[in-house]
């Protein structure tokens, strides 16, 4: 998808910045930070720091935004905010001052049973965002936590820490959800989504999307506000990404569900640009300016998501990728198939397969993050392996002719990486192999098999494909090319076209996923619904009816 919008005078801020510094010094990080002083500028301590500014001098309710968790650890939990009386200008409506806030968190809705408290400093340069990491918890527990500024008291989130490393633990249920265009609709399967009894939810990408959002919300079609002018353009500097976050953030159905639940984020091309491949824009423009705009994306990604130190970016480059533990029953490597992946081939879209993207040099993950992989893999020793990541992992021809296409954004545009992975899990003697995946505004339920030519080869893992919260507005049940679709893949068990999530259930025996759909997202009020649910059993893999 192409958004045309006038950029030139707005993008001027990214190409002053990029006339500065040529390619190879960018791409370290002491050149990416010396031309980033506009994206890249930290907090300083002593005389250079920004002045203090009295919380009691804060007139308006400072969380607008509300409150998240994120990224569960046995003994450890990761609280955010971010201080915003006035979100959609520019600088939250705070002055460029650090200001104290006040955390608690406790075992009972009312504070009664504080378990921890502390302060922390959100600092302007962060645009006020806090990441509070307490430490020292017990394993698998439940907890409340909530913020304090001055007078003001933030909303209660709930969360909970992982179970121990060595936790002969049961059960587990995630959700799973992706792509969530403001203006194609209402947040309506957040509303249901905070209601479920799950332990943790894996957003798979597309948090947010770059295109102009007009003054009625588009597909909202708003008649009770107006939108300010500045989301009818394409994020391209800091501020605006920045700007964008406070809009999606701002919608009570996304607060709900990260006050109800833990997420763990990844992302895909929209928090930065579409169909970005590594420092390859989608569009013309020069390298160097397109790692200025990622600089910028990258930095709002850290400061609006519930995220640890560990993954804030410097400059163009940020480690998303990383593993979690929930005891023996499952570890999660969560992937980043964007920041590190080879350009698509044959220009991108839908294209016939052949040696450019069968080149076995050609990469998804980069090389590093997939020794990682195969290394975590290798360690496992967990029940089930679960890959939570952005683009379709199975194989999914067009048409059952020979002349079939394939999606060049997804796996099969880099079918080698695809080989290499599935190689690596057989080695280390992964037997439940879950992938995770979002990006294509459907559910789907795959078989991945260890030779996606031949349907008769064994089935190696199953892939559960979460639709989109919004984008691509109402959709179906069935899209037009449902029957076109199944029948050129004989593993592919389940297509439907609504919007929702997916939730599952993780058990010794085997796992449950349920495809929640809502009927509309145009309006608001959808009620959900199962659409389909399906089992794979341990030692088994493959989707069968549950």
């Amino acid at each position: 998808m192409n958004h045309v919008h006038d950029t030139s005078a707005h993008s001027e801020e990214l190409r002053a910045a990029a006339r500065h510094v040529d390619r190879r010094r960018f791409l370290t990080v002491t050149g990416a930070a010396a031309a980033l002083a506009f994206a890249t500028q930290l907090p300083t301590a002593g005389a250079a720091a920004a002045a203090e500014l009295d919380g009691r001098r804060v007139t308006e309710d400072p969380f607008t935004l509300g409150v998240a968790s994120g990224d569960p650890l046995p003994g450890s939990v990761l609280l955010w905010t971010r201080l915003a009386p006035r979100p959609f200008e520019p600088d939250g409506g705070l002055p460029a001052a650090r200001l104290s806030v006040h955390w608690e968190l406790a075992r009972d809705e009312r504070f009664t049973r504080t378990v921890r408290r502390g302060r922390t400093t959100a600092h302007p340069e962060f645009r006020h965002s806090v990441h509070v990491e307490v430490e020292h918890l017990d394993p698998d527990r439940e907890f409340l936590y909530r913020f304090r500024v001055g007078d003001w008291t933030s909303p209660v989130g709930r969360t909970r820490t992982a179970p121990a490393p060595w936790a002969r633990n049961a059960a587990l249920k995630l959700a799973a959800v992706s792509c969530q265009a403001y203006h194609d609709g209402y947040f309506t399967a957040y509303r249901h989504l905070a209601d479920e009894d799950v332990d943790v939810v894996f957003h798979l990408g597309d948090y947010l999307y770059e295109y102009a959002v007009n003054a009625t919300g588009g597909a909202r079609a708003y008649t009770d506000r107006t939108l300010p002018a500045v989301f009818n353009r394409e994020t391209l500097t800091l501020d605006d990404y920045r700007l964008r976050y406070a809009l999606y953030k701002s919608d009570p159905d996304l607060r709900a569900a990260h006050a109800a639940h833990p997420f763990v984020v990844t992302w895909d091309d929209h928090e930065t640009e579409n169909n970005y491949a590594g420092d390859t824009p989608e569009n013309g423009v020069p390298p160097e300016e397109f790692l200025l705009r990622r600089a910028a994306a990258y930095r709002a990604y850290w400061e609006h998501q519930p995220l640890r130190a560990p993954q804030r970016p410097e400059g163009p480059d940020m480690r998303l990728y990383r593993r979690l533990r929930f005891g023996q029953l499952a570890q999660f490597d969560i992937l980043d198939t964007r920041q590190y992946r080879s350009d698509q081939a044959y220009g991108d879209g839908w294209k016939v397969p052949g040696p450019e993207s069968e080149d076995p040099s050609r990469t998804l993950t980069g090389a590093a993050q997939e020794r990682w992989l195969l290394d975590g893999w290798r360690h496992s020793r967990a029940r089930w392996n679960v890959l939570p990541q952005q683009v379709v992992f199975a194989e999914r021809r067009d048409r059952s002719t020979a002349d079939f296409t394939l999606s060049m954004d997804s796996w099969d545009g880099y079918p080698a990486s695809r080989q290499r992975v599935l190689a690596g899990a057989e080695a280390a003697g992964v037997e439940n192999l879950m992938v995770l995946t979002g990006d294509v505004h459907v559910g789907y339920g795959l078989d991945i098999k260890a030779d996606f030519r031949d349907p008769s080869s064994r089935t190696v893992g199953t892939e559960i494909v979460a639709t989109s919260i919004t984008s691509g507005k109402n959709g179906s049940d069935r899209p037009s090319n449902h029957d076109r679709l199944t029948q050129a893949n004989p593993h592919l068990k389940f297509y439907n076209g609504r919007r929702g999530y997916v939730t599952v259930a993780l058990g010794e025996d085997g796992a449950r996923a349920d495809f929640r759909t809502v009927p509309y997202v145009t309006t608001p009020g959808a009620p959900v619904t199962t659409a389909a649910s399906f089992v794979t059993e341990a030692g088994d893999p493959g989707l069968k009816p549950a």
